[in-house]
Order: structure tokens, then C-alpha cells, then sequence
């Protein structure tokens, strides 16, 4: 699958289990778990998004043996955050480095960042407190960073 069909697929796989979860719920506790949950769900999109759509850039460019290299490469490519991007991006072209540095800031920035080590602070079991409503916050910054990317290698549009 492509780039673009990859990253709908995985969007439109979350949204569904978004619009899946209650709006309201009288027991905070499920409330709370359940951010918890979704705030796996969108960091994992964001970092299967990424890798999805620089896959498919090196496959549109590149030889497949340069191709299965970054494959490889990207295996090990985890937990998003902003420098992690900025580095990955950088990594295939200087222009991106600056066009990430510069889009990568401020709101966005502190976004990502939060989301990531919201996502390691669960992940390791540790308490913390977030909200439904925050995570789908996220989940828009999130949006807006796999679009930038998609333009950046210059993939298709992505379906909404």
C-alpha cells in the first residue's frame, strides 16, 4: 500500500474507535482510561504515519536496495517527538530540516513533545492525569504534522 492509503487507513481506523468511545461517562475513572488508551492510539499514528509516508517516498526515489535499507532503518525509529521528526526529516534533505525546524514550533512543539512523553509515562506504568478532549487535541496537531510531512516528500493528498 501506499503512503497516502496507508495513512488514511490508520486514520480512519482511529477516528472510528474515537467516535466509538462514550461522550460523556458519570465514572472518571473509564473517562481516564480511556485517554489513556487514545493517547496510545494517536501517538502510535503519528509514528506509523511518518514512517509510512518516508517509506513510500524512498520507494518512489530510490533503488530497492536503498529502499530495504531505510525499511530497516525506520524499524528502530520510535517515539516521535519533535527533535526525533526534525532529525529523520533532516536526514533526507537540509530543506526539510529547516521547513521542519520552522513548521515544528511553538503550539505544535509542546504538542508533540507532550504526547510522546504522555505516551512513555503510561507505557512505563507511571500515574497521569489527561483528558479525552485533550487527546483529541492532540490528535489535530498530530493531523497537521503527518500532512506537513506528506507535503514535504510530496505524496498524494490524503483522504480525510
Amino acid at each position: 500500500m501506499n503512503g497516502q492509503g496507508e495513512v488514511s487507513r490508520l486514520r480512519k481506523r482511529l477516528e472510528a474507535t474515537l467516535d466509538r468511545a462514550p461522550s460523556s461517562s458519570t465514572d472518571i475513572e473509564v473517562q481516564s482510561d480511556l485517554a489513556k488508551y487514545f493517547c496510545i492510539l494517536v501517538s502510535g499514528f503519528l509514528e506509523n504515519a511518518i514512517v509510512a509516508l518516508i517509506l513510500d517516498f524512498a520507494q518512489r526515489r530510490s533503488s530497492p536496495e536503498i529502499t530495504l535499507y531505510i525499511e530497516r532503518q525506520l524499524e528502530f525509529w520510535t517515539n516521535p517527538n519533535t527533535d526525533k521528526i526534525i532529525q529523520l526529516l533532516g536526514s533526507f534533505s537540509p530543506d526539510w530540516r529547516v521547513a521542519s525546524e520552522q513548521f515544528l514550533i511553538d503550539e505544535r512543539k509542546a504538542t508533540v513533545n507532550s504526547l510522546i512523553a504522555l505516551r512513555n509515562k503510561i507505557a512505563h506504568g507511571e500515574s497521569v492525569g489527561t483528558s479525552l478532549g485533550q487527546v483529541k487535541a492532540y490528535y489535530v496537531i498530530a493531523l497537521e504534522v503527518v500532512d506537513f510531512v506528506a507535503y514535504l516528500v510530496k505524496a498524494p493528498g490524503i483522504e480525510s
